[in-house]
């Protein structure tokens, strides 16, 4: 038996988790943020069988996307005496990123 274990983007939680649930997958999702943007992220926690592994990931592939987004950053430019200038800077948010885990015992009780 594996885990798999994705983090998606917050907007792709919801149909990354029907298309699972479609497909006879039961997920267990938990609230996180993300370390950079400190935007909201879905963690997934799917447990199937090891040759189920690559239908689960497909589903989220297919549910989730990139996308750019814009944010302000402040930087301290060299030579303007510690002023913060903010400037937009367009980054890629979204898809997914997966873990895939051995599950040494599952009860369901």
């Amino acid at each position: 038996m594996k885990l798999v274990y994705a983090i998606v983007h917050d907007e792709d939680g919801p149909k990354v988790m029907d298309g699972l649930s479609s497909a006879g997958y039961s997920v267990t999702k938990l609230c996180s943020s993300g370390g950079f943007l400190r935007a909201g992220n879905t963690t997934l926690l799917v447990g199937v069988d090891e040759n189920d592994v690559d239908d689960v990931i497909a589903i989220i592939k297919k549910k989730s996307k990139s996308r750019k987004q814009v944010i302000n950053s402040s930087m301290t430019p060299n030579g303007v005496g510690g002023m913060f200038v903010p400037y937009p800077v367009e980054v890629v948010v979204g898809g997914a990123t997966i873990f895939v885990l051995n599950v040494e015992r599952f009860e369901k009780i």
